[in-house]
């Protein structure tokens, strides 16, 4: 059990040498996916939880129902053939995802507008919070002046609201990339030399980072978080204003049964017409989803691993991650972690909650549809990971159905290309292969294999509009409010941004078919997406990387175009939102990925955002202490040079490393040995640099030996 930590007089700002607190050491067992644990916590049962999930999930079947049955009857006219009947079965697939998303999103319209079901989080008042929460930012190889800026910007927006003893800011590093290293640490002694008061921050790097972001996280748990009853985390692209922060404190602390409060992050600070595009349907379409997701889920929500909070001993003594049994990229460690934790923690009896009306938290989304292909790889196999996971003991169902959500977020692709696959064949078989009509020896009747073509165009109507009505439903939604209405344009330019945007996802819907079937693929054949960073900022992506991404989906386009032309121009009509797509991948994904497209959008008024027309003061700071940092460290510089150019953040920098006992063969670190021994031939640090891999030069500078060496090496002095 862990006791309430009250606060301390805030300590002064830690030396160079002094980058972490003193330690708070907590165990955190891993869990047993196959036992049903003992509850840590037993809150009142939730009575009314069964009207909304009702109305959701019996009203999906309902739906589903009666498309499946017109479908039937577009397929059925004279029996099904085996292609017909495939088609059905994938239809029955499909249409119960799009029918499960659509009633979610008329039951989160009903919660907005009525303010019923909605789970809200108090205002401050005068209030500060009386326990010390640690704000937690796990980063892999980003931009380290971006993001200890958002650390300074996040520590002093807390001071000034009078919550500098009620936070802590943890940066917590795992990157591989020895440049990135030591511009973090370069970052770091920045901050802390940046005069005015502030919340404390820390900075610390893993030597190993096993188990990704979920083993950051579990590491700083067991070091550290005892000394925080509760701790929030921030991705490298994530901020919070202040009141946010402190008015989930405050919840977390009037609730004691709440184990996660997740909020739904606004998307900003891009302006690629590809993430433009993206701000704008989630600033429009998103809320009436996360409401709907968070009304028929109620204790039982879902984590999506970043601008959550989270109470430390739910975490501690209820998610311990297990590695899952066999080789990625199905087995190993779980790479979709969040989900599973809030299952977990919800396993154990916490609460889990959504908070979609709270307002003061942003994330950046991918720029380009490149950057979001890579990002969804590992998402994906994360995603269809759980299929590992969901049938782990005393899960309550609203989880599994997460995770089964999560792994059809993904699957639905290749099974809306064997859709329209099977589509072709059959019209194929109609149009050049003599069929056999009488499949048994003693049949009375042919089987032809027609369709009831108006009947098909009556339920490609009906589907369209599921499909699209939600767009409208978020569009009401947000007229309803002035700030909101005022922010995306007014209902004019609004109408007209849902118009662009809808018409753009339509034409990049097909290539994100492709990609993420390709990617399911991968995943089945065994291939590990591995752990790649992010792209953050909004530049251009070659186009000659673009076409080379992208010429698999150009050619399948061709050949599905080439194939329903030779049928009919009927055939190709139908066909022709999927083709037109595809044939028109690369051009539409450089166009999408350009500054200029966006920002000429921006100045007409178009996809714009509340954030846009009134700009989040968090991140007004976070940009001007960027602006800062760049000035005062610079452009970016290679890691050996640059800590042998600056005494100080060499003794810092020598300061932090921690003893690690040697590994590999006969215990013995190779990689370090033959670094050394590379230095131990060079003649200058200039060719010391241009001798070690990335991963020697880690090594090397993670040694008290390896740099003893490069700094006895002749270099130029800078």
């Amino acid at each position: 059990m862990v006791g309430v930590t009250r606060l301390a007089p805030h300590d002064p700002v830690p030396l160079p040498d002094a980058a972490l607190p003193a330690g708070a050491p907590m165990m955190m067992p891993v869990q047993d996916l196959r036992a049903v644990p003992e509850p840590m916590v037993r809150p009142p049962a939730d009575r009314a939880a069964w009207l909304p999930r009702l109305f959701v999930f019996g009203g999906a079947f309902a739906l589903s129902v009666v498309f499946v049955g017109e479908m039937y009857g577009v397929l059925a006219v004279a029996g099904l053939t085996p292609i017909e009947a495939v088609m059905l079965g994938l239809f029955v697939v499909n249409i119960a995802w799009i029918a499960l998303a659509f009633l979610s999103a008329v039951l989160g319209t009903f919660a907005l507008l009525t303010g019923k079901g909605v789970v809200t989080v108090a205002p401050r008042g005068e209030r500060t919070p009386d326990r010390r929460t640690a704000i937690l930012m796990p980063i892999y190889n980003e931009d380290a002046v971006r993001v200890f800026a958002a650390a300074a910007a996040t520590a002093e927006s807390l001071a000034d609201a009078d919550a500098r003893d009620a936070f802590d800011v943890f940066v917590l590093s795992d990157s591989t990339d020895p440049d990135a290293w030591i511009a973090e640490e370069a970052a770091f002694r920045a901050l802390l030399r940046r005069p005015g008061k502030r919340a404390r921050v820390f900075y610390r790097r893993r030597h190993r980072n096993t188990e990704k972001k979920a083993g950051n996280i579990a590491d700083w748990c067991r070091r550290f978080g005892a000394a925080y009853p509760c701790f929030l985390i921030l991705d490298a692209d994530s901020l919070m204003e202040a009141d946010t922060l402190i008015r989930l404190a405050l919840a977390m602390q009037d609730r004691p049964e709440v184990g996660l409060l997740q909020t739904v992050p606004a998307s900003i600070n891009r302006n690629t017409l590809f993430a433009r595009v993206q701000q704008f349907a989630g600033g429009v379409y998103g809320p009436v989803m996360a409401t709907g997701l968070g009304a028929w889920a109620r204790t039982g929500g879902n984590y999506w691993g970043h601008n959550a909070i989270i109470r430390t001993k739910a975490f501690v003594g209820a998610a311990g991650l297990p590695t899952l049994k066999g080789r990625p990229p199905f087995g190993g460690h779980i790479l979709s972690h969040d989900f599973v934790e809030a299952a977990l923690m919800r396993r154990a009896g916490w609460q889990v909650l959504l908070a979609p009306t709270l307002g003061g938290s942003y994330e950046e989304s991918p720029p380009s549809l490149i950057d979001l292909a890579t990002r969804d790889r590992r998402w994906c196999q994360g995603n269809l990971q759980h299929a590992k996971v969901i049938v782990a003991r005393g899960l309550k169902w609203p989880n599994r159905m997460h995770m089964i959500t999560g792994i059809m977020s993904y699957a639905a692709s290749p099974v809306w290309l064997m859709f329209l696959i099977a589509g072709l064949l059959l019209a194929l078989q109609a149009r050049f292969i003599r069929p056999e009509y009488f499949t048994e020896q003693f049949q009375l009747f042919p089987t032809w294999p027609v369709i009831d073509s108006e009947r098909a165009i009556g339920l490609f109507v009906a589907t369209m509009a599921v499909l699209f009505l939600p767009k409208l439903f978020g569009l009401l939604v947000a007229l309803t409010s002035r700030e909101v209405r005022k922010g995306i344009g007014g209902p004019v330019r609004a109408t007209a941004s849902v118009l662009v945007e809808s018409l753009l996802a339509a034409l990049l819907a097909p290539v994100m078919m492709a990609i993420q079937s390709a990617a399911v693929a991968d995943i089945l054949l065994g291939r590990d997406a591995g752990w790649n960073p992010q792209r953050r900022d909004d530049g251009s992506v070659p186009f000659s990387e673009i076409f080379r991404r992208h010429r698999a989906h150009t050619v399948l386009g061709l050949i599905m175009g080439v194939s329903a032309w030779a049928v009919s121009l009927q055939v190709l009509a139908w066909l022709s939102p999927a083709v037109i797509g595809l044939l028109l991948a690369a051009p539409l994904s450089a166009m999408t990925a350009r500054l200029g497209t966006g920002l000429a959008l921006r100045r007409v008024g178009l996809l714009s955002t509340p954030e846009e027309s009134v700009t989040p003061p968090i991140l007004t700071r976070a940009d001007a202490i960027t602006a800062e940092f760049h000035n005062l460290l610079g452009p970016p510089s290679e890691a050996c040079k640059r800590l042998l150019s600056d005494p100080a953040l060499l003794a810092f920098h020598r300061a932090s490393l921690v003893p690690d006992r040697p590994h590999g063969r006969g215990g013995i670190d190779e990689t370090l040995v033959l670094g050394l021994a590379r230095l131990e031939s060079a003649e200058s640090l200039e060719a010391a640099v241009s001798y070690l891999s990335p991963r020697e030069k880690l090594a090397v500078l993670a040694d008290r030996e390896g740099l003893d060496r490069l700094a006895l090496l002749p270099h130029a002095k800078t």
